[in-house]
């Protein structure tokens, strides 16, 4: 097998520093800036050419975005991230007085706080699974299964943030449809990471490019089962708030900033251009050294997920970190080490999160072990 070179001069991310948190915020290539540069200084020239330009943009760069997920371009729509995504789901789907929305105990944050608000508004309420960071996938649809009678929908991640674990959504979905429940997937990791990650037929699929596929920020896919299409509305009321046509719907949202959605197919030659169906299990080997290389340094282990995404890894902290302080502690690393890491904390376990892209060597993650067990001392 071929080995590919890292190529962080694709990047413009700053040398001096350790990037080992992709699966964040991203990180947008060179020639993506370049475009977007470029679409900016076309806007401000003249704003009102550009607006009369930007619906065929859009539909230009969203049957690109729909293609690449390998989905019904009729069914897809361009949202600022998997949140907005997960919103639309939930101000869509009926949610019956004295019902529930289920979720896992992996369940973003900010999508338990979506869910909440509306079981609120609805006198419903949110009824979460706990799923072991550790189980397989029989366990993982056997404990979900179990906890949808009377469920108004499932909500359920493809790929974890803050565990890095696999949910086996080709089993979850039948499942919940099975018991005639709605299935909306939060795919955010799954773009790059997972091939057709929309195939399972959910009612919802929402997924981030501006991860893995290193678009720009606030591009990301909702993909809608067609029964739902016609009820699905964006979460901004606007110009195009009759339109039949759902993807169309959700385009135009007033003075929003396109220049983003019109870019992003660019990120996807770039990834096209590094060949990426071989880089990513290369960039898997890379992240699994790096993680042995830091659980030595700290003298703990790489955790069990049942199955782990392409490109991260969960390495477990010292009992003695105290993760109350997390921000605090990583912009310590931060400023110390000048190493960018993400720490989360799993049922009283806490961990560093390692993530590796195109632009990542080994080097980085041998700089990172012999620093950070000084900076956790």
């Amino acid at each position: 097998m071929t080995v590919l070179s890292p190529r962080p001069d694709l990047w413009t991310l700053d040398p001096g520093v350790l990037h080992l948190n992709h699966g964040s915020y991203g990180a947008v290539p060179r020639r993506t800036q370049e475009v977007m540069a470029a679409l900016r200084v076309e806007m401000d020239a003249n704003p009102m050419v550009w607006f009369r330009s930007v619906a065929d943009r859009l539909t230009t760069s969203r049957l690109a975005l729909a293609s690449y997920l390998q989905v019904d371009p009729a069914g897809f729509v361009l949202v600022p991230n998997a949140s907005a995504g997960v919103t639309v789901a939930l101000a869509t789907l009926p949610i019956p007085a004295g019902s529930k929305i289920v979720l896992t105990d992996h369940a973003y944050g900010a999508v338990r706080y979506a869910a909440e608000r509306y079981a609120k508004a609805h006198g419903a309420e949110v009824d979460i699974v706990g799923v072991p960071l550790e189980a397989d996938d029989a366990t993982v649809v056997s404990l979900i299964a179990d906890r949808l009678d009377g469920a108004a929908m499932l909500i359920v991640d493809q790929i974890t943030s803050g565990t890095a674990k696999i949910f086996p959504i080709e089993a979850l979905v039948p499942a919940a449809h099975a018991r005639g429940v709605p299935v909306v997937v939060d795919g955010a990791h799954a773009p790059a990471l997972i091939d057709a990650p929309a195939s399972a037929s959910a009612d919802f699929w929402t997924g981030n490019f501006h991860k893995w596929p290193a678009a720009p920020r606030a591009t990301a896919g909702l993909v809608v089962a067609e029964q739902w299409r016609t009820a699905s509305m964006p979460l901004i009321v606007s110009w195009s708030e009759y339109d039949e046509r759902l993807p169309e719907r959700f385009d135009m949202q007033g003075t929003y900033d396109y220049v983003p959605w019109i870019a992003a197919p660019e990120s996807l030659r770039v990834l096209s251009d590094l060949d990426w169906p071989a880089r990513r299990p290369q960039l898997t080997a890379l992240v699994e050294e790096g993680a042995r290389l830091l659980a030595k340094a700290l003298g703990t282990g790489i955790a069990e997920v049942g199955q782990a995404p392409a490109t991260m890894r969960l390495v477990e902290l010292p009992s003695s970190v105290d993760l109350s302080g997390g921000e605090a502690l990583k912009a310590r690393v931060s400023r110390e080490l000048k190493a960018e890491i993400t720490l989360t904390g799993f049922e009283d376990r806490g961990f560093v999160r390692l993530s590796a892209h195109a632009y990542n060597s080994l080097a980085d993650f041998e700089k990172l072990s012999a620093g950070l067990p000084r900076v956790l001392a």
